[in-house]
């Protein structure tokens, strides 16, 4: 699987459709155009009707043209998107201004377009469209035509009225941009971190498959090279005193590649993890998945301290690549911020199993510790050199995506920095109760498994064109046969 460029999901999650836009404006047109109608008709309100509707057929030939040219599914850019939004503003203040001003209630109206941009654009975007409102909205306080009233009166509000609305309009922009804006970005960078996590999912996923592939061919491939080594073995055996040199040589060389060729069939054999005894090999004890976790680092030439110990017998645990990446993503944050040493410590009791991994770094901030296991939280600077960088580094997904991954598992994760007043550095404590982290693995006495094929499968007639004795001869001598043994006489009655 390809590596993925995950800052491209914050990218694309702000885009809508503009089908969206489409949809909500027709939404407006339909609002704007009940309410001149109810206005005109309904209450006998003198409004200049024509001019009104002149306004929102604007918009409407709008909607046309976009539908016309864009499909459905195009989705926008931010300034296609602010320009959208900035156009809806202005054709509010254009019927607003035919209608009133800020003396007409539905002024507040100003703030739908600011609401829609701080959920779907970015924070500058939606500044400029605030800006853009609340200029109008002064103009409209200060220039406009007069509210359409009865025919019987007219009615002019108080100016303390309007510096009234005019207020609530600024502020309403300002505290519904601010919070809308602030739910949606949690809630964007939540499914990113989740999309970010369900990546490395998919990559385990596809190697545990690869693992199946690997050893599914392995077995295919046994069959045709058992034939070749037998054949390779006659031809050493009948022309191996006559042969010249460079025939011995090349004889001698196709016997060790068919060795070597057998040899890393075994190990492929071996990830097979459909085949019986699976889940028997697919069984790790607690001592070796701490080494297998610090193995990485050892070979970095990275300082590390481990141990391993327990009461009663040591734990086993079904192999598990989420948990695996998971905890050696905690060992690579402890070993790049560590001054000198890292010390990892597996202990179990009959109720428990924890693995503590301690470092003598600058330890957690407050900022980590309050906000644990959320996404994008991050305290490593940009000009630090990260080895071994992972999906996420420098994003401040690894701890979020290593916490989802463990506790999928049914363990617990704390993180802690170090009480003693001599000393400094970070803690990270992952534990499991011991029946769930036994939970699925095979007891480490049952019998090894021959993975060796069958004879049926490895002694497929490939030399029937040979003498029945010869076949029979290469058939043994390749384990395809038993050597017969004594041949009793049958008993007569």
């Amino acid at each position: 699987m390809p590596d993925t460029d995950l800052s491209g999901l914050g990218r694309d999650a702000r885009h809508l459709r503009l089908d969206t836009f489409v949809r909500l404006r027709w939404l407006a047109i339909t609002g704007q155009s009940a309410a001149v109608v109810g206005a005109q008709f309904g209450l006998g309100l003198p409004l200049p009707f024509g001019w009104c509707f002149l306004v929102i057929a604007t918009s409407s030939w709008l909607n046309l043209a976009l539908r016309i040219r864009f499909p459905a599914s195009y989705r926008l850019s931010d300034d296609s998107a602010a320009l959208l939004l900035a156009f809806d503003i202005v054709q509010l203040a254009a019927l607003l201004f035919l209608t009133g001003g800020l003396q007409n209630p539905f002024s507040l109206l100003f703030l739908a377009p600011v609401l829609i941009s701080a959920t779907a654009l970015p924070p500058e975007r939606t500044l400029a469209l605030g800006l853009l409102a609340v200029g109008l909205a002064t103009l409209l306080a200060l220039v406009h035509r007069p509210l359409p009233w009865f025919a019987d009166g007219r009615i002019e509000l108080p100016f303390l009225y309007v510096s009234g609305v005019w207020t609530a309009i600024l502020l309403g922009t300002a505290f519904t941009g601010v919070y809308a804006w602030r739910v949606a970005e949690e809630t964007r960078l939540l499914a990113q971190a989740l999309a970010a996590t369900e990546l490395v999912l998919a990559r385990e996923q596809h190697l545990s498959q690869l693992d199946g592939l690997a050893a599914a061919a392995a077995h295919e491939l046994g069959t045709p090279l058992g034939t070749i080594m037998v054949v390779t073995k006659e031809l050493i055996r009948q022309l191996g005193p006559t042969a010249s040199p460079a025939v011995a040589e090349d004889l001698n060389l196709l016997r060790e590649q068919v060795d070597r060729c057998r040899g890393i069939l075994g190990k492929l054999t071996s990830l097979d993890g459909d085949g019986a005894g699976a889940g028997f090999l697919e069984t790790v004890t607690f001592s070796h998945l701490v080494e297998e976790l610090v193995a990485p680092q050892r070979a970095l030439g990275a300082g590390l301290d481990v141990s391993s110990a327990g009461d009663g017998p040591e734990p086993a645990c079904r192999r598990n690549p989420g948990v695996m990446f998971g905890l050696a993503n905690i060992l690579d944050n402890a070993v790049d911020f560590a001054e000198a040493r890292v010390s990892v410590e597996g202990r179990w009791s009959a109720e428990r199993v924890w693995i503590e991994i301690r470092d003598d770094g600058p330890g957690f901030s407050s900022e980590v510790l309050l906000r644990a296991g959320e996404p994008y939280v991050t305290t490593r600077s940009h000009d630090r050199p990260q080895s071994g960088e992972t999906v996420g580094a420098g994003l401040g997904l690894g701890l979020f995506i290593a916490k989802t991954l463990i506790e999928r598992s049914g363990a617990q994760l704390a993180l802690m920095n170090v009480a003693a007043p001599d000393a400094h550095g970070a803690v990270v404590r992952v534990s499991w109760a011991r029946h769930i982290f036994e939970r699925g693995a095979v007891p480490r006495h049952s019998p090894e498994l021959n993975i060796r094929p069958p004879a049926t499968a490895r002694c497929r007639p490939y030399m029937r064109d040979r003498p029945r004795t010869r076949r029979r001869k290469l058939e043994r001598s390749a384990g395809c046969l038993r050597s017969p043994g004594p041949r009793r006489r049958p008993t007569l009655p």
